[in-house]
């Protein structure tokens, strides 16, 4: 019998049954054996949390790029993607590492805590909240404790504490921030450390913003380029926080730094500076080129297919179109948890995940709405976030 059989057998006699098909999943040709997840949210529940005006986020079927052109998470997913890149040895093992951390290890599915809120919007308003969060060791903690596959936060805040937690739970080192203390304000994300120093204190991956659009964005990519690419010769894997910045994007009231058209965008330039994963907003429209187009201002191409084949207006629809701009979910696309927003944030967070699941994404990286809250609070939410990814009922579209 298969040595991984055996522990199954061991386990299910002291977990119970109910339990023993979260144990055990199949890896190529080898089983691989995984810690049993207990769900807090069942499948009822999510539908009943996220309520009857979008019961149809669960039913619906993607009819523009079908999910069999995707490149799907599964706990495969590195043998079938990664293993044919130019990526080294030892990146592979980092990837390798991060799949197989926390609640979700062995599906292929991500769940990230990301904390560099103390740098990006100060920390004095960002914990506030719940003041134990200065310390970056109830960040780490908070990470383990809620089940997820990594912690990301800033260099020093890792570094602090590295000898204690690198062994733990994977570190992603967030190499650049931009920050609000220069008068006046400014938007420029700048390097804050080394993607040495980050090898050094044991993280597995660099995480890096760029701001696309922006009138830094040129030196930022370069820069993030550079960096990813250091990374990558070190055995690292590479996130890249994907996002839109630029006043101009904002039309009637309308912000297309979220639009499904412009975040697509932004996510293929991502992937072609060879980012493993892709941090980004979950698209709210549609139609930023479009928007962007008037009064005899030309911005960038689009083509009207993009919006009538490519896209609808269904949610799940338009955050399909930012994956197939991952390479077609060959880099995976983790949606952002967003503001907190109090008693809505576990709604909003379940949603979000239902979405990305559905859509053909990796996961979710959940920051403010998890550690703006009581400590036992936050665990609870990223509970209730990978459960939607633990919960076969929820499919792919």
């Amino acid at each position: 019998m298969n040595p991984a059989v055996n522990l199954l057998n061991y386990e299910i006699g002291i977990r119970g049954l109910e339990d023993a098909e979260a144990l055990i999943s199949k890896v190529g040709n080898n089983w691989i054996v995984f810690p049993a997840k207990k769900m807090i949210m069942t499948y009822d529940k999510i539908v009943e949390l996220i309520g009857k005006k979008e019961e149809y986020l669960f039913s619906h079927k993607c009819k523009t790029i079908l999910k069999e052109k995707l490149h799907l998470p599964g706990a495969d997913f590195i043998d079938r993607v990664f293993s044919d890149s130019n990526r080294n040895i030892q990146t592979l093992r980092s990837l390798d590492a991060i799949y197989k951390s926390g609640r979700l290890a062995g599906t292929g599915y991500l769940s990230v805590l990301p904390v560099d809120q103390g740098v990006e919007h100060s920390a004095g308003v960002s914990f506030s909240p719940d003041p134990m969060y200065f310390d970056p060791e109830n960040i780490i903690k908070l990470a383990i404790e809620g089940g997820c596959n990594a912690v990301a936060t800033t260099m020093g805040g890792l570094a602090i504490v590295a000898r204690k937690y690198a062994h733990k739970i994977p570190f992603i080192a967030k190499v650049n921030h931009n920050e609000l203390l220069t008068y006046p304000n400014k938007f420029d994300q700048i390097m804050f450390g080394s993607v040495k120093d980050a090898w050094n204190l044991g993280a597995v991956a660099v995480g890096a913003t760029i701001y696309f659009g922006s009138p830094e964005s040129g030196r930022q990519i370069t820069t993030v380029s550079q960096a990813f690419e250091e990374a990558h010769r070190l055995g690292m894997a590479t996130v890249l926080w994907c996002y839109l910045r630029n006043s101009s994007f904002k039309k009637d009231k309308i912000d297309y730094a979220v639009s499904a058209d412009l975040t697509g965008q932004a996510n293929y330039l991502g992937v072609t500076i060879q980012a493993d994963i892709i941090k980004q907003k979950l698209p709210e429209n549609n139609g930023g080129y479009k928007a962007l187009n008037v009064d005899g201002i030309s911005y960038g191409k689009y083509d009207e297919r993009m919006y009538t084949e490519l896209t609808t207006s269904n949610p799940i629809d338009l955050c399909r179109y930012q994956v197939i701009n991952c390479f077609m979910g060959r880099a995976g696309l983790i949606n952002s948890g967003g503001a907190s927003a109090g008693e809505k944030d576990l709604r909003e967070a379940v949603r979000t995940a239902v979405i990305n699941k559905r859509a053909g994404g990796m996961g979710m990286i959940a920051g403010r709405k998890s550690f703006q809250r009581p400590f036992d609070e936050g665990i609870e939410l990223l509970h209730s976030i990978q459960d939607v990814y633990l919960n076969e009922q929820i499919n792919v579209a």
